[in-house]
């Protein structure tokens, strides 16, 4: 399984970094997991070859390119057709506020959308994915694939609480968001993570690597992964747009 970072940037896009988006790969199989701003045109492979789409929630940083996709899939001359699209149901309702009276039928005929929440599980192509319900203030699932033998978990967004850890037990790589530092926490709004809380939680489940995303533009990726490393005892990589995992 091989994981590519497409897009990390939390909360809104910078030069060269896209919002939230993964291509996650195995054998045949090619899903863009989350769909922020600016993914869709810096994919590394031909779009086309895309099987299925999965979005965590319905906040603009993780699916407004949803939208994207659906013009550029639908809009030429032989539109692709039926694609799978896994996500809260809250989602659709979002994006379907954007397409056209009268076009909802046109959507439906590109993308085939299928609302999840934590407890589903889906067979994508060689791949199982099972959701889980994270702690956020919009209905958010977290995600663990698996596939020949390996396994890999992405938080979407969440905070520390929940029930949604027990989904990440004894993954190879933990994809975390880690939005917060521990100087900027605000504990009016729990609903992210820390760069220390994902160290901490990746020990906790006995995830064997740690991989943090989502670090808003204004904050020093650099410390956030020291503060994970800290936490989790061992070195912890960062999402950078191009740059691909063995899980």
């Amino acid at each position: 399984m091989k994981l590519h970072i497409v897009g990390s940037s939390g909360t809104f896009p910078a030069p060269g970094r896209p919002c939230a988006g993964y291509l996650i790969e195995h054998g045949n199989t090619r899903v863009l997991c989350d769909a922020g701003p600016g993914t869709f045109m810096s994919l590394p492979v031909d779009p086309d070859s895309i099987d299925a789409v999965v979005i965590s929630h319905q906040h603009a940083d993780h699916c407004s390119d949803l939208l994207t996709i659906f013009h550029a899939w639908t809009y030429r001359p032989e539109p692709r057709v039926d694609v799978p699209v896994y996500g809260p149901a809250s989602v659709l309702e979002r994006v379907m506020a954007f397409v056209d009276k009268g076009q909802e039928d046109v959507f439906a005929g590109t993308l085939r959308y299928q609302a999840v929440a934590g407890g589903d599980e889906v067979t994508i192509g060689d791949f199982t994915v099972r959701f889980a319900d994270m702690y956020h203030s919009v209905p958010c699932v977290g995600s663990r694939w698996e596939a020949g033998g390996r396994s890999l978990f992405y938080t979407g967004d969440t905070g520390p609480g929940g029930d949604w850890r027990e989904a990440a037990r004894g993954v190879d790589l933990m994809l975390s968001e880690a939005s917060y530092q521990e100087w900027n926490k605000n504990p009016e709004y729990p609903m992210h993570l820390s760069g220390a809380e994902a160290g901490e939680i990746a020990r906790e489940v006995g995830a064997r690597k740690l991989v943090l995303t989502h670090i808003p533009p204004y904050l020093d990726s650099a410390l956030s992964v020291h503060e994970a490393e800290v936490a989790f005892d061992r070195p912890v990589a960062l999402a950078v747009p191009g740059v691909g995992f063995e899980v």
